[in-house]
């Protein structure tokens, strides 16, 4: 048997949807990190005077965890938190969750830019057309990816959250996420022209 150097007996060509080139991963992961931030600073505006209210029942409580490592003792001995700090909590990342909802499912349900997807010249767009991709399927795109926000506070959020991050890295043939394939979506560089009409079948625009 002859050794291929492809997965194929032959290369397969690249994936073009409606004529754009996939988006690169680099690309993808900038335009991620720079919407985190953009979501962060909304939270630090909205939820900042729920996290001071946190911060001013957990802070003696680590200060007494702190003084009985200082005094030696070997296992300190960790006080429950206050029933004010488990409001607190759940109200802040149910905060978050929403603000992250706002931000990016009515943008990429629109015009399939956040953002920093803007800023990276990439854009979502659904696999069969070029048009707009819907609230409905922006939502379920968002919520394969944001509802695991809810997780926070247990830590299998932010683990999920992670590898759905890198989930394009399992599809080189279309580079999808995981949320992409939930709400049959490809990710593309935009155009200098901007994104092309789509071409009906006889060549009818």
């Amino acid at each position: 048997m002859h050794a291929y150097p492809y997965p194929h007996p032959f290369p397969m060509p690249e994936v073009r949807p409606h004529g754009m080139a996939l988006a690169g991963l680099g690309k993808r992961l900038t335009a991620r990190l720079i919407d985190i931030v953009a979501v962060l600073l909304l939270n630090a505006v909205v939820n900042g005077y729920f996290v001071y209210l946190y911060l001013q029942d957990f802070m003696p409580i680590f200060r007494n965890i702190m003084d009985q490592a200082a005094a030696g003792t070997t296992v300190p001995v960790a006080q429950q938190g206050t029933p004010r700090m488990q409001t607190l909590t759940i109200a802040i990342i149910l905060i978050a969750t929403l603000l992250w909802l706002a931000y990016e499912a009515p943008a990429i349900s629109n015009s399939g830019q956040t953002f920093g997807k803007r800023l990276m010249g990439i854009k979502v767009v659904p696999v069969e057309k070029t048009g707009q991709l819907g609230f409905g399927r922006a939502f379920t795109r968002w919520a394969r990816l944001g509802m695991w926000t809810l997780f926070w506070s247990c830590g299998i959020g932010v683990v999920i959250q992670f590898l759905y991050a890198l989930s394009p890295v399992f599809d080189p043939r279309l580079r999808q996420a995981w949320h992409d394939k939930a709400a049959a979506t490809v990710v593309v560089d935009v155009p200098a022209g901007g994104v092309p009409p789509t071409i009906k079948p006889g060549g009818s625009r």
